[in-house]
């Protein structure tokens, strides 16, 4: 298999070069035909590697792309998920290179979706292609289920799962979008939090008012908003919602162990986040807050006069975008319901406060000792010279509760991308040694699976 990535390696890359050029940014309406055009690259792509019953798949937004092929007889079913989606490009101005023109330099590729995830399905694409031209079959059954909506939460992907259980039915979900946790030590995600999006609104006065005739005798958005905002959180760390913790697993000795062996350099952390000092709830360890304890975070904070110069008023309304990551048996329904509570408990005289919910999901926990994570595990060892960890990861991918509980099967979140690919950000990357090593581990995985 590493003689067949080297020779077809060049012509393998100027394929994925072509499907990042595509804008497919699914939180924009106007790149929906981008979408579009996503979908159907995929499509073809699947076609060209002998894939049958191939569909772009309509749904209420984006498409859904399916395709499979099933004649590995008595052999195990995989279905491979990913997506075909990004986020948008902004700010622009921090790409040394735009975004939707990839280039390769330094042994990375750059563009917008080159970990996150074109590249990393990409490489399930080419492992299944070249396990088909040099063996003229597969080791496994495959089926593709690649979505147009991960970016926007995959508001149609949930009921296409739950009306389509026969069709989708596997003995492992395989999903590469997570990372490893450095360079050469790669990772099997064990465990997700859950999360919980929301905008709060504060209004008080029917329009913004002169600072001089009204300053100091009306209630102003802004402070109510930060006030509000404030009491939601002690000096500790510790939110101070009350019953957000309901349902929080203790963190015994044991989790502890586990977690710390996931390796962590504070002074690099800081060094790289150019930050004095790092900050979280009092009594856990920094792997300990960003993988297996919830959180309270303020994403961002409109209101008043944003442009140039000043602009002496006192503003009608202010908002601020919230979100939690949440752990355990927490349910994100009732989260919301504390926070609500809180909000109407704290309301500061004359507003008037909303509290709109946009996303949510809940936690996932994989167990580590199944055999088809193991089997992953064997793969990556083959291929890296390392057996992989089992980290807690602190991010969210809604759907893989949903394809636990609906299909009743593992799922195995083997990721080849870098913590350092900057997802999400500008110069988004993916390296070229994860895109050799990622096309062998996987074709790897399919072979043990078939024996």
């Amino acid at each position: 298999m590493k003689q067949a990535i080297e020779l077809h390696k060049d012509e393998m890359l100027k394929e994925l070069i072509e499907f990042l050029r595509i804008p497919s940014i699914s939180a924009l309406t106007e790149h929906k035909g981008d979408v579009r055009t996503g979908a159907n690259w995929v499509a073809e792509s699947l076609k060209g590697i002998g894939m049958e019953h191939v569909e772009v798949i309509e749904t209420d937004g984006h498409p859904i792309v399916y395709g499979d092929w099933l004649h590995a007889a008595d052999k195990p079913t995989i279905l491979i998920y990913g997506h075909y989606d990004v986020q948008p490009a902004d700010p622009l101005d921090l790409w040394e290179t735009p975004p939707f023109d990839p280039v390769i330099r330094d042994d990375k590729i750059f563009a917008r979706g080159a970990t996150d995830d074109k590249g990393q399905v990409f490489l399930h694409i080419k492992a299944v292609e070249l396990l088909m031209k040099e063996h003229g079959t597969l080791p496994v059954n495959v089926k593709f289920c690649i979505e147009g909506e991960e970016e926007v939460a995959s508001p149609n992907l949930v009921p296409f799962i739950e009306q389509n259980e026969e069709k989708l039915a596997n003995d492992a979900v395989v999903i590469s979008d997570t990372s490893f946790i450095e360079k050469g030590l790669p990772a099997i995600c064990t465990s997700l939090r859950g999360a919980l999006a929301m905008e709060l609104q504060v209004k008080t006065a029917n329009s913004d008012l002169h600072s001089g005739t009204y300053g100091g005798g009306v209630p102003n958005s802004i402070h109510a908003l930060v006030q509000l905002l404030d009491s939601m959180r002690h000096e500790n760390g510790q939110v101070a919602v009350e019953g957000f913790y309901n349902g929080v697993p203790e963190v015994t000795e044991a989790l502890r162990e586990e977690v710390s062996k996931v390796p962590f350099d504070e002074e690099k952390v800081k060094k790289d986040l150019e930050l004095d000092a790092l900050y979280g709830e009092e009594g856990f360890s920094f792997n300990e807050r960003v993988g297996i304890r919830p959180t309270l975070e303020i994403n961002g904070i409109t209101g008043g006069f944003q442009g140039e110069g000043l602009k002496t008023i006192v503003p009608k309304e202010a908002s601020a975008k919230i979100s939690c990551r949440l752990v355990g048996e927490q349910d994100p329904n009732k989260v919301y319901d504390a926070i609500l509570q809180h909000i109407e408990k704290h309301q500061p005289t004359g507003t008037n406060v909303s509290l709109e919910k946009f996303i949510q999901a809940n936690p996932v926990a994989i167990d580590s000792s199944d055999e088809m994570i193991q089997t992953a595990a064997d793969a990556y060892e083959h291929v890296y010279g390392v057996r992989p960890l089992f980290p807690k990861e602190g991010g969210s991918i809604p759907i893989v509760e949903v394809f636990g509980r609906v299909l009743n099967s593992p799922v195995v979140l083997m990721g080849f991308g870098l913590p350092s690919e900057n997802l999400h950000a500008p110069n988004e990357h993916f390296h070229l040694e994860n895109f050799e090593k990622g096309i062998e581990t996987i074709a790897d995985y399919m072979v043990r699976l078939g024996k």
